[in-house]
Order: structure tokens, then C-alpha cells, then sequence
């Protein structure tokens, strides 16, 4: 490969929340004789693409940091990468705005369409980041199980979704695709299903595509604007590089919406408080990563993040007796349903989650995540720690 997906970099005491943890909580603090291995946050133990790095050095070699005006590298780079990357055409600088986070483009979504104690629809298994917003901000959190197939496949119930947004009078539904915890990513077919629902029932969908960039294998991002005419004007669509890129810590998301109307009312709502800012390293950030050397670089990301999730479902389905695991299609994220196990064991999730943090490998609980006996799982290190990791999970936790 031409980039560097192999060494292993200290984290330690480089603003790595992602280790920090062990750091300073007793919980997460591994026994003598075992160092960390990060797997929770969904950050990246990969050093970013060469050309944010270059793109960063050659900013900061001007030493003026005043006000700036968003250029229109930035624009031209979301357009171009929009279409050589998801097909988008017709996409212009007027649909783009920036975003501090990708929830606080959710935050401001809902705000321009819903009112404080109004009922939302999410999926579940449900991203945390979703539910704790939700909750933060006053608003009422209905959840649609999202159900595996004869293949295991997790997929959505459409007739659930589409009665509890009529019983509950539901004027928004939060999307994710890929979806965060599954990596579930959708197919054509569900996707025209879902906005046909939205178009019948009249509900905004707000659609967090942060992770379209780390599809694996020959699966592929379907933006869910590019549906129909329709889908277009109701949707909110909301991207960042930084999961691909490994960048949440430099800040800096955006949105994509079509319809005029609707997007000058979210653009008022997220001015109200004079937050959401772009930054000018930020800027440079996403101009170095929407190029031509950051896209060969994500290609040869998802070969890595692809081999190791492959590794990872083989050895878990060999080894972890009572531990079942869907190969998720896209993000770098597994998502472990540990209750036969559990239960078979006499062992509490707790005692399972506890005992890995022993072991030095940080995973992350899913009870948060609407999984009842679930742990969510980083496969984004090097081949090496990810192989490391499995082999303390077999020798020390998943044991009879």
C-alpha cells in the first residue's frame, strides 16, 4: 500500500480522548502487564491522509489567523467530492452550509420544524450522540425497531415506522445511513420505500451521513437526496470528514439542503446563537482531504478497515461461543449482542465489559445504544492491535 495503515502510534498525552480515558478513571485502567487498546470512541487510530496534513502546514506557515471568508476551494471541494464519490449532480455552493457537528446540524433541523416536547422517530439500535441530544433538548424519543431477516440482515419495519409516526403525530424522522451501531448500509430499494413513506405521511427527514466515505467491500453510500424529486426537497442531509478523515478533534461539518425555503429557516435557527462558525484550519482541513491524494488514501482505508472487520467476524463466530456479530457493511464499528452468552454463562454485561477493561481492551457498552446486551467495538487500529485484541478477549473474558 502507499499509505502507512501499520504503525502504532502513542496516543498517550497527544489530546487522545480515546486513551486519556484509562488515564484518568480507575474503571478503564487496565491490570499490570496490559497496555490499552482503544476500541471505543469512533475515532481513528490512523494517522490522517498526507494531504490534510500538508494542506494544515501549509496554513499555519501564514501567521495570520484573523476573520476570513469561507472560500470557494471549500465549496468547490464538497461539489466535486459529492459527485466523483456519490454521484451527486446538480449540487451547488447556495444547498452547502457549514456546520460546528454534525448534531448540532440535527439540533437545528429539528428546531426549524418541530417544536420542544414534540415525539421524534429514530431506529434502534440508536447512536447515542441521537439520543442524548434528543433528551438534552427537550424532545420526545419514539424508537422503531430495526429487525434482522432470515440472513440476519438488519432492516427496517416499515409498518412500525409508519404507524407510530400516525399515532404519535411525528413531523420529523432522523435517519442514519450507513447506520450507526449496525453499519447497516441501505439498499436502493429501502431507501425509495422510506421516502415514499416520508412523502405520504408529509415528516422532514433529517439524514446524519457522516460515515458514506467508509463503506467496505463493493457496498456503496446511496445519498438519500438523490432518491427522488421529492427526497430532495424534504430532506436534511448532513456530512463531515472528519470520521473519515480522523479529524472530530479540529471540528467542522456540514449540510446539504435543496429545498429554499427549509434551509433558510435551519440557517436562521443555527445563527440565533452565534456558535456555529467555521474555522479557518478547518476549512483547510476538508480542502486537503477532498483532493485527489485524500480520496486514494480512503480507498485504501476501506481495504484496511474491510480485512479487519472480516477478521474480526471470522474469529468472533470461531472463538466467542454464545457471542453473535452481523458483518456490518459499512463505518469501522461492530456491534456484539452478548446475551446468549450471558446468559449461558450466569455472567452480567457489566462483568463481560469490566473484565475486557482488565485486559486493556476499551470497548464500549451498547445499552446506551438501545442494546440491551451489547458492546460496540472500534475496528479502526492497525491489523496488529485488532488481532492482539481478539486474543485477550478469547484467553481472559469470553471464557466458560
Amino acid at each position: 500500500m502507499k499509505y502507512d495503515f501499520t504503525t502504532i502510534r502513542e496516543r498517550a498525552g497527544h489530546d487522545a480522548m480515546a486513551v486519556d480515558l484509562a488515564e484518568k478513571s480507575p474503571a478503564f485502567k487496565p491490570n499490570d502487564g496490559f497496555d490499552v487498546i482503544p476500541m471505543w470512541v469512533a475515532d481513528m487510530n490512523f494517522a490522517t491522509a498526507p494531504s490534510v496534513t500538508e494542506a494544515l502546514k501549509k496554513r499555519i506557515e501564514h501567521p495570520l489567523y484573523g476573520y476570513f471568508l469561507t472560500s470557494d476551494d471549500y465549496y468547490d471541494s464538497i461539489i466535486r467530492w459529492q459527485e466523483e464519490r456519490n454521484g451527486v449532480t446538480g449540487l451547488e455552493k447556495q444547498h452547502i452550509g457549514y456546520e460546528n457537528g454534525v448534531l448540532g446540524g440535527v439540533m437545528s433541523a429539528l428546531a426549524a420544524v418541530c417544536s420542544t416536547g414534540d415525539k421524534v422517530l429514530v431506529h434502534s439500535p440508536t447512536y447515542i450522540g441521537f439520543t442524548r441530544s434528543l433528551e438534552n433538548s427537550g424532545y420526545k424519543i419514539v424508537t422503531s425497531p430495526l429487525k434482522p431477516d432470515r440472513m440476519g440482515v438488519m432492516r427496517m419495519d416499515f409498518f412500525d415506522m409508519e404507524m407510530k409516526i400516525k399515532m404519535n403525530d411525528i413531523r420529523a424522522v432522523i435517519f442514519c445511513s450507513p447506520h450507526n451501531p449496525t453499519g447497516r448500509v441501505w439498499e436502493r430499494e429501502e431507501l425509495e420505500q422510506f421516502m415514499e413513506m416520508a412523502k405520504r405521511l408529509n415528516v422532514t427527514v433529517i439524514s446524519d451521513e457522516i460515515w458514506s466515505d467508509l463503506t467496505l467491500g463493493k457496498n456503496r453510500h446511496i445519498p438519500l437526496q438523490t432518491i427522488s424529486d421529492d427526497a430532495r426537497e424534504r430532506t436534511v442531509a448532513l456530512y463531515a470528514p472528519s470520521k473519515t478523515f480522523n479529524l472530530a478533534g479540529l471540528i467542522g461539518s456540514y449540510h446539504i439542503i435543496y429545498n429554499e425555503a427549509l434551509h433558510k429557516r435551519i440557517k436562521k435557527v443555527s445563527s440565533l446563537y452565534h456558535y456555529n462558525s467555521i474555522n479557518v484550519l478547518s476549512m483547510h482541513a476538508l480542502i486537503g482531504a477532498y483532493s485527489k491524494e485524500g480520496a486514494e488514501w480512503v480507498d485504501e482505508l476501506r481495504e484496511v478497515l474491510t480485512a479487519n472487520v472480516k477478521y474480526a467476524c471470522r474469529f468472533i463466530r470461531k472463538n466467542f461461543k454464545g457471542v453473535h456479530v452481523q458483518q456490518p457493511e459499512g463505518t469501522y464499528m461492530l456491534f456484539l449482542d452478548c446475551e446468549e452468552y450471558c446468559k449461558e454463562t450466569g455472567r452480567t454485561l457489566d462483568e463481560v465489559k469490566n473484565a475486557g477493561f482488565e485486559v486493556g481492551v476499551l470497548w464500549q457498552d451498547g445499552r446506551p445504544f438501545h442494546g440491551p446486551y451489547h458492546i460496540r467495538m472500534n475496528l479502526a487500529l492497525p491489523t496488529s492491535r485488532v488481532e492482539e485484541a481478539m486474543e485477550r478477549l478469547k484467553k481472559y473474558v469470553f471464557i466458560y
